[in-house]
C-alpha cells in the first residue's frame, strides 16, 4: 500500500526542500574544510581518525606527527595504494613495515619529548624513524640489512632531519658508543630480552620490545633512578625476527 503522504504534493514543500538543500550544503561545505584535497593526505587523515584515535591515542603531538609524516613515502610502490590501510606491509628484504597502530602505540609508550635521546633498533624504510625523530631530540637508529639501511638514509624525505644517526650493525649489541638512552624501541623480536639493551636503558628510562619466538608479547620496560627495572605486558603482537 502506497503512503498517502507520498502522494500528496504538500509532502516534500518548498520550505522543506530549502531546509534540505541548506542542511545538505552545510554538511558539503563543513566536509570540503575538513577533508583534504590530496588522496594521501585524506587518507592519512582517515586513517588518524578510524585506526588511531578510535583505539585510545589522542596525544595532540603524536597525532600532528602521524598526520605530518607521509607513510606512503617509504612504503614499495606495489604496496602505495595500501599504505593507510589498517595492517603490516611487506617492505623490501623479507622484513615488514608495522601497522599504523603498532607505530602509534608503540611510539606513546615512549613518552618522548625534546630533551631524549633515542634508540631505534630495526631502521626499515625509516617511516618509524621519522617519526622519533619529530619528537625526540637525536634518535640512533640501527640497522643489520644493508639494503633497508640505504634505502632508509636516502629517502629524499628524511634529508630535513638533522638529528638522525644511521647505523649498519648488530642491534643485538646495542650501541655503547652513544649509551645510555633515555628511550629504547626495537621493531623485531628477539626470543628473549637482550640484557645489553637494559644495560644501554639510562635511569628513568623507557624501552618498548616485542619478545618471544611462536608467541610474541610488546613489553614496556621501565627503569627508575636506582636502576630497578620492571616490564608490563602490553599486548600481543607478530613481528619479524630479531636477526643478529
Amino acid at each position: 500500500m502506497v503512503s498517502e503522504a507520498i502522494l500528496k504534493p504538500s509532502f516534500f514543500s518548498r520550505k522543506k526542500c530549502l531546509y534540505l538543500y541548506a542542511y545538505i550544503s552545510q554538511f558539503y561545505y563543513t566536509y570540503q574544510q575538513v577533508m583534504p584535497d590530496n588522496v594521501e593526505d585524506r587518507e592519512r587523515l582517515l586513517m588518524i581518525k578510524n585506526q588511531i584515535e578510535s583505539r585510545g591515542i589522542r596525544d595532540e603531538k603524536l597525532i600532528s606527527v602521524l598526520y605530518k609524516v607521509p607513510r606512503h613515502l617509504f612504503v614499495p610502490i606495489p604496496y602505495k595504494d595500501l599504505a593507510y590501510t589498517d595492517q603490516a606491509l611487506p617492505s623490501y628484504s623479507g622484513q615488514t613495515i608495522s601497522q599504523p597502530y603498532i607505530v602509534a602505540k608503540m611510539t606513546q609508550l615512549l613518552s618522548l619529548d625534546k630533551n631524549k635521546k633515542v634508540l631505534e633498533i630495526g631502521t626499515g624504510t625509516g617511516y618509524q624513524t621519522a617519526i622519533l625523530a619529530e619528537l625526540a631530540k637525536e634518535v640512533f637508529t640501527m640497522e643489520i640489512v644493508p639494503e633497508l639501511y640505504q634505502i632508509a638514509k636516502s629517502n629524499p624525505f628524511m634529508r630535513q632531519y638533522t638529528n638522525i644517526h644511521f647505523i649498519l650493525g648488530n642491534g643485538y649489541k646495542g650501541y655503547e658508543t652513544a649509551a645510555p638512552f633515555d628511550a629504547i624501541i626495537v621493531t623485531a623480536a628477539p626470543p628473549t630480552l637482550p640484557q645489553i639493551l637494559v644495560e644501554q636503558l639510562a635511569k628513568g628510562g623507557k624501552m618498548v620490545i616485542p619478545v618471544g619466538s611462536l608467541f610474541q608479547m610488546l613489553y614496556l620496560m621501565e627503569k627508575d633512578v636506582k636502576n630497578k627495572t620492571t616490564q608490563t605486558e602490553i599486548f600481543p603482537v607478530v613481528f619479524v625476527p630479531m636477526k643478529r
